[in-house]
């Protein structure tokens, strides 16, 4: 199948990005031994990517706005259509020289994400969804994962750093899904996460307090994969609320069931 223009123009961004971000990260890993860090290096490699990304795209779609991790909302046209960019998920790998880390693009129209592109350069994936098209990475069609034991699902998450509430939190879900029989991993990349769900790799993500360009991309290629996703307790979009959980079919309500459950017993507490 022919890819859309859009998409054309989405993984042309995502790969000239990707290979800024490839060579600085060859970089990092020798920066790890020295004594000040790679800190003030991946920030720029950061917004290096960023440049890139957003130049290709205005240059392809001049009238299209964005929202942009670093340069946050750019409204140049007050346009319904914008693209919704983060250069580098997984920062935190990035600095520390572990190869899991991507770019996640989406297209969003009239608040409705059209086209989604996420992209790990080190393991060479793209994977990318188009509304009402099916998700793939490369050329092979996603699928979620069929898996319906608990004992034998793996569920990915992210942990909050910041407040001591939400850390709580995070502990009791934790808590709550290892004892309900999910194996929980920890990876560090939202939009990655979204990404093997949709590629059947996790059977389900769940995480609060994200942006809406960790989020974005990945929601698309989950509903285009045939999983299922939304806010951990509301019908409100998850791309703007931040609380995200998807998962296959199979497990999308049990593993709500259980952080339900964290929930009532973090308040109980």
């Amino acid at each position: 199948m022919a890819l859309s223009p859009n998409m054309n123009v989405m993984i042309r961004a995502a790969e000239k990005a990707g290979r800024s971000l490839v060579r600085d990260f060859g970089e990092v890993e020798q920066l790890q031994v020295s004594r000040k860090g790679p800190g003030d290096f991946v920030s720029s490699a950061d917004l290096r990517a960023e440049e890139i990304i957003y130049n290709e795209l205005k240059r392809a779609r001049p009238e299209y706005d964005f929202l942009m991790e670093e340069r946050g909302e750019v409204k140049e046209n007050n346009s319904d259509t914008r693209w919704i960019v983060d250069p580098l998920d997984g920062t935190t790998n990035f600095l520390h020289a572990i190869p899991h880390w991507c770019i996640s693009i989406a297209l969003e129209e009239k608040g409705e994400v059209t086209a989604a592109v996420v992209y790990d350069p080190i393991k060479n994936e793209l994977f990318r969804a188009e509304k009402g098209i099916a998700a793939f990475m490369k050329n092979h069609r996603l699928r979620a994962s069929g898996r319906s034991d608990p004992e034998h699902s793996m569920i990915a998450t992210g942990a909050p750093r910041r407040a001591p509430e939400s850390r709580a939190q995070f502990n009791e879900e934790y808590r709550t899904m290892q004892q309900a029989g999910y194996s929980v991993r920890r990876f560090g990349a939202a939009a990655l996460d979204l990404a093997y769900v949709a590629a059947g790799r996790c059977e389900g993500f769940w995480e609060r307090d994200l942006q809406p360009w960790d989020i974005a991309a990945g929601y698309l290629i989950i509903k285009e994969s045939g999983g299922l996703v939304s806010d951990i307790e509301s019908r409100d979009n998850p791309i703007y609320t931040g609380n995200v959980l998807a998962a296959n079919q199979s497990l999308f309500q049990d593993i709500k069931k259980q952080l339900t459950t964290a929930k009532q017993g973090k308040d109980a507490a």
